[in-house]
């Protein structure tokens, strides 16, 4: 049983796959029920990739692990290039989702109305170049410590895998229901704005991804935070841009939706929490403040930057605390982990001093 799925399990994972993006189009009179078991239906597909790839590091037989070794003779390589392999599994997974949900409504509905195929090019566009530009980041950086730590640990991995199945179908809502919809009304602003912000959003996300990657690249920023381009603007212009062009997916496909279809909404908002409360900002803010937090120019580039909006740093640093609080999401659990002397620093509000450039630098 092994064997067969280390052989077909993209065969198995792409038929739960298809039966799974096949459930919204059973009929409106049963749209609960075609939701609810597309849900569950991620879960299984999860659940049976997860399965594969425990196989996948137990196993020193599997066919993609002998030509891995035939490819390369070197035992130290073998390792490295296997081990590669599964983190971009790992990281792609969630990319190649939405591409194919969106691909698999648009092709299975079959009406191949205007916004619905302008929605799903949108949606794939964007998973493609996440997934590419995954690659490239695995391919330059090497490990992802994140994942070997959650390998360690099956439960963890296995909550890492359904909690990606949730994220993948509560954000696609929008899309699916556009794409299952027999209502095809007349394009209106609403439209035009949503491709915008699509547009908007995934310029950001792109070229932030592309700043950081070759901020950390260069051997002279070693041991730095990066705050060159998009992030001397805010500390996560990525997650600024992920959030906006999903808003944008949402407020595109806000002329088709009618009557309960509109709880779709929680899509985006899942989303914008998920990435101001859990797994996005508050991870990486813990991990740059206990690695920079006791450096004075990484304090000063905290309490000059917003941590999602983009402001300029001589606005920002001037705006009231309770306006960066309740307006800007300067939340404190962003300096749960600053240590005492960088949080009381961060508190304080700017008294209009100059801030020399070559103090955003490390010594």
């Amino acid at each position: 049983m092994g064997t067969v799925l280390d052989s077909h399990f993209l065969a198995l994972t792409a038929i739960v796959t298809v039966l799974n993006s096949l459930f919204p189009h059973l009929g409106d009179s049963r749209a609960s029920l075609c939701f609810l078991c597309r849900f569950w239906g991620k879960i299984v597909y999860k659940l049976l990739l997860f399965i594969v790839l425990c196989r996948w590091d137990t196993s020193c037989s599997s066919s993609l692990s002998q030509l891995f070794s035939s490819l390369i003779k070197s035992p130290t390589l073998q390792n490295r290039s296997w081990k590669l392999v599964d983190w971009w599994i790992m990281e792609i997974d969630g990319s190649t989702n939405f591409i194919i949900l969106a691909a698999l409504t648009l092709i299975l509905k079959g009406t191949w109305y205007f916004r619905q195929v302008v929605l799903s090019v949108l949606v794939i566009i964007w998973g493609i170049r996440l997934g590419l530009f995954l690659l490239m980041r695995i391919l330059q950086w090497g490990e992802d410590r994140r994942f070997d730590e959650m390998r360690s640990n099956l439960g963890k991995l296995a909550v890492f895998w359904i909690f990606q199945a949730v994220w993948v179908w509560t954000v696609s809502l929008p899309l699916t229901v556009v794409n299952s919809s027999d209502r095809d009304p007349a394009l209106d602003v609403r439209d035009i704005i949503g491709w915008i912000m699509w547009s908007i959003g995934t310029s950001f996300e792109a070229t932030a991804d592309q700043q950081k990657l070759a901020f950390k690249n260069s051997p002279e920023n070693r041991g730095k935070w990066c705050n060159v381009g998009l992030w001397s603007y805010t500390r996560h212009p990525n997650y600024f841009g992920e959030i906006f062009l999903w808003w944008g997916i949402f407020v595109a496909a806000s002329p088709v939706l009618k009557g309960a279809e509109w709880l779709v909404i929680l899509g985006p908002i899942f989303l914008t929490l998920l990435l101001l409360f859990l797994s996005g900002i508050p991870l990486l803010e813990d991990s740059a403040d206990k690695k920079f937090g006791n450096v004075p120019a990484y304090r000063i580039y905290k309490r000059r930057t917003s941590p999602l909006i983009p402001l300029p740093p001589s606005l920002y640093e001037n705006l009231p605390s309770w306006f960066k609080t309740v307006l800007l999401f300067e939340l404190p659990l962003y300096s749960r982990s600053l240590p005492t002397e960088g949080l009381a620093w961060c508190r304080k509000s700017s008294e209009g001093e100059g801030i020399k450039g070559d103090e955003m630098k490390l010594s």
